[in-house]
């Protein structure tokens, strides 16, 4: 917990990039959480580095993305959450064949930007619903593709404000996961596609969407995946052959068109949705034997 001096003078020092008591069910797509003690948002990559400096890992720092795959506690998070800004999302050409993305650039832009200079192997990235920086660090990827597959490096900062590069071939990456240090923020990262007939790559684009729409919710508040597919295994298969499809609690239930995505119906509290997750889990657990493992973050403290 930071002490209200601490706070009133970050908020002092570093004036309309801190706001305190920021309720985070705006930054979430369950729109749910309750605040955080402190939301960061640096302009600069001068100004992260200056405030990591300031705060010397005094304090839990967490990085949140557009909210896409995160629960927030109803209790809010007692620490920092960092929420990198329009500086960190632009996207540019290293050369033809290569791109770099800053951190907080949408997936869906950066697969428009591959698009406009035709650069294929972006495509997927079209039905992704994040941001790049948590698409590093999780492997993001569907139908067959994903991030480890098209990045070259990742450039990131460290809790003591200290740039580093971390080259692809240094980083073991795993099924929605790597073994990139947690404690590290990514700011941007690099990219390597081919290049192809724009007719071509927008083709490829379309049928990804299109085969999403398909099969997937939309318009709708959930977080996506909450659970990883076991190895050979799907977890909405699993979760329905538990019987578990159309459970809810309270506000929260399981989406008609795809059990694996939870719903908020607009009533829900954080708990219900934690719950209904847990429960499900446990049954699953209890009919097939499979221990489904989150693919969701849930982050904060107890409950109110």
């Amino acid at each position: 917990m930071i002490k209200i001096h601490e706070l009133e003078k970050l908020k002092k020092n570093f004036e309309s990039q801190v706001f305190l008591n920021e309720k985070l069910s705006n930054y979430s797509w369950f729109n749910l959480g309750g605040p955080a003690q402190i939301l960061f948002k640096p302009k600069t990559l001068e100004d992260l580095s200056r405030f990591l400096k300031t705060i010397n890992q005094k304090y839990k720092i967490k990085v949140l993305g557009v909210g896409s795959n995160t629960l927030i506690r109803d209790g809010g998070y007692d620490g920092i959450i960092l929420k990198l800004g329009s500086s960190f999302s632009r996207l540019s050409l290293l050369n033809s064949s290569t791109l770099i993305a800053g951190a907080s650039a949408l997936d869906k832009q950066v697969s428009n930007y591959a698009l406009n200079n035709s650069l294929s192997e972006f495509e997927f990235l079209s039905c992704i619903p994040g941001s790049v920086g948590g698409a590093v660090r999780m492997n993001s990827g569907c139908y067959g593709y994903d991030i480890s597959k098209i990045l070259v490096s990742v450039q990131a900062i460290d809790l003591s404000g200290n740039i580093k590069v971390i080259k692809a071939s240094e980083i073991n990456f795993s099924y929605r996961g790597s073994n990139l240090d947690d404690n590290l923020i990514f700011v941007s990262a690099t990219f390597k596609g081919k290049k192809n007939k724009k007719i071509d790559i927008e083709e490829k684009i379309n049928t990804l969407v299109e085969k999403k729409k398909k099969s997937q919710p939309s318009k709708i508040k959930t977080c996506g995946s909450t659970f990883k597919n076991p190895l050979n295994k799907k977890a909405w298969k699993l979760i329905k052959d538990s019987g578990c499809s159309e459970m809810s609690i309270g506000g929260a239930k399981m989406s008609e068109k795809h059990c694996n995505f939870f719903v908020n119906t607009g009533k829900a509290k954080s708990k219900e949705l934690e719950n209904l997750i847990n429960k499900v889990k446990d049954i699953v657990l209890k009919k097939t034997g499979v221990n489904l493992e989150l693919e969701i973050h849930i982050i904060g403290f107890d409950y109110e």
